[in-house]
């Protein structure tokens, strides 16, 4: 007869992940990075973003675009827009290659990572200051017992007298 231990279900490891605090905690982190990425987006969209296209010529860099040929073989689509001047005008539907927006996530990406290694770092310094105050209080020498007190030392002596009797 075999005494094999019973593996817990993934239900119990999932339960157990999950009261330790390691689910919220992630949770939150999820929350949190979200609402920041919003921030950093519209830092890059309405700050850096104008800045940049001011040494571009004025352009708007999330628009920037190129447009990408039609291969021979496939019949072009059109599509009824209406211009400017409110007519309506048929074209070709062309395909782009919007870059623009690419390079605004990238920055997007840089700026959220720079944050999040400052962050990091800050992280590990207050946890090495705590460590290393811990090291020092493990290292210095342990306080001296507190001196008997006048009973004791009365208690003590009796002792001694009695012993050498």
């Amino acid at each position: 007869m075999s005494n094999k231990t019973k593996k817990p279900s993934w239900w119990e490891e999932f339960k157990a992940f999950a009261i330790k605090g390691n689910a919220m905690a992630l949770a939150v982190g999820t929350i949190i990075g979200g609402g920041f990425s919003t921030i950093t987006k519209s830092l890059t969209n309405d700050i850096i973003m104008p800045v940049v296209n001011i040494f571009l010529g004025g352009t708007d860099f999330s628009k920037a675009q190129i447009a990408l040929p039609r291969m021979p073989w496939v019949e072009p689509t059109y599509e009824t827009v209406v211009n400017e001047a409110g007519e309506e005008v048929v074209q070709e539907v062309l395909n782009y290659l919007t870059y623009g927006n690419f390079i605004a996530a990238i920055i997007n990406f840089l700026i959220l990572a720079f944050v999040v290694f400052w962050l990091v770092k800050g992280l590990n310094r207050m946890a090495e200051a705590g460590k290393k105050k811990e090291e020092e209080a493990a290292a210095a020498e342990p306080p001296a017992p507190p001196a008997p007190s006048a009973e004791e030392v009365l208690l003590t002596e009796i002792r001694d007298l009695l012993k050498s009797k």
